[in-house]
């Protein structure tokens, strides 16, 4: 099984189902131990971290991390959501500016996808 190096973008709240199927697909496909997988959420996607829906992706998102997946979220849009810090699940890491770390992800060779 090959590895790669990817960051699934998502900044749309109605999206998350669509990709965490699609993350969930490619870590069935390639081997997730020596893959580098990422999921940046900001703009109205951080949403799920801040209310009652995450428990609907709380299962899919907690296999994913189990399998190496990353979860990151953008500093600005939780502030711009009014989440505090302190809200969100253990697992996830807090970027600053999350375009930032888009440009840096994919200035190191890594994909971008988003569903």
């Amino acid at each position: 099984m090959q590895s790669v190096n990817v960051v699934f973008h998502i900044d749309e709240l109605d999206k998350w189902s669509l990709l965490l199927a699609n993350v969930r697909n490619l870590v069935k496909a390639v081997n997730h131990e020596s893959s580098n997988i990422m999921v940046l959420s900001n703009a109205k996607a951080v949403l799920v971290f801040g209310d009652r829906a995450s428990l609907n992706y709380a299962d899919s998102i907690q296999e994913l991390v189990a399998n190496g997946v990353e979860f990151v979220v953008c500093q600005n849009s939780l502030n711009g959501a009014g989440i505090a810090i302190d809200l969100l699940p253990e697992f996830v890491t807090v970027e600053p500016v999350g375009v930032l770390t888009l440009i840096e992800k994919q200035t190191q060779g890594f994909a971008y996808i988003k569903p």
